[in-house]
C-alpha cells in the first residue's frame, strides 16, 4: 500500500503519465468537461475536496511550469488567485476568459474535478520537467 502523495490510483497514474508540456485541468464541481477528456472525479459533497487541497496534493508531485486562468478571477475570487500564485511563483501565467478557457480544456490530457463551490476556480496546468 502506499503511505503518501496521491492515494487516489485514477489520480497518482494521471499524474505520473504526464509529459512535458501535457496540459491539464483541475476544476470546481460544475466545470464542464468535453467529452472524451478523462475525468478524475473526486467530488464528495459541496465543498469537498476543496480546490486548495487538491492543488496541493497534485503540486506535491508534478512540475508545473505555466498555467491559464480565467481573467474574470481577478474580480470574482481574488483570494484564489493569491493561493494560485503564491503556489506557482515561477510558472509562467496567462489569462484568458473563462469562455476561452473552457474551450482550451478540450486539449487536456485529463481533468480533475473538485468539490469547489467558489467563483473560477479552475486551472490548466502545463507539465514542465524536474530536470
Amino acid at each position: 500500500m502506499k503511505k503518501r502523495g496521491i492515494l487516489n490510483a485514477q489520480l497518482a497514474g494521471c499524474v505520473a503519465a504526464l509529459g512535458h508540456m501535457d496540459l491539464f485541468l483541475i476544476g470546481d464541481a460544475g466545470m464542464p468537461i468535453p467529452p472524451g477528456v478523462p475525468v478524475v472525479d473526486l467530488v464528495v459533497t459541496a465543498g469537498v475536496p476543496t480546490f486548495d487541497q487538491v492543488m496541493d496534493a497534485v503540486l506535491e508531485e508534478a512540475v508545473v511550469e505555466g498555467y491559464t486562468i480565467a481573467k474574470e478571477i481577478q474580480d470574482h475570487n481574488p483570494r484564489l488567485l493569491r493561493y494560485i500564485r503564491g503556489k506557482l511563483p515561477e510558472a509562467e501565467e496567462t489569462m484568458i476568459s473563462h469562455t476561452q478557457l473552457k474551450e482550451m480544456s478540450k486539449n487536456v490530457r485529463f481533468a480533475v474535478r473538485t468539490g469547489e463551490f467558489t467563483p473560477y476556480p479552475n486551472v490548466i496546468l502545463r507539465a514542465g520537467v524536474a530536470f
